[in-house]
């Protein structure tokens, strides 16, 4: 066989089983997928208030003391 012949075998061979994982796979809900979506926009929101809390209190800290 040549190269490109074994290329074409394994790539169809690489592209069926993606398709048999594919059908084993179970995809969340639309319902699920925005609460979940949510989830980590909340979480996201809240760590960076946290952070920049935290970022104000050690710069006025620092500018107060410090310098």
């Amino acid at each position: 066989m040549n190269t490109l012949s074994r290329f074409m075998n394994t790539a169809i061979t690489f592209l069926r089983e993606v398709r048999t994982e594919l059908k084993k796979t179970s995809f969340p809900s639309r319902q699920v997928t925005v609460r979940n979506t949510l989830i980590v926009i909340a979480f996201s929101i809240a760590v960076a208030l946290f952070l920049g809390g935290l970022d104000m209190a050690f710069s006025y800290a620092l500018t107060k003391f410090a310098l």
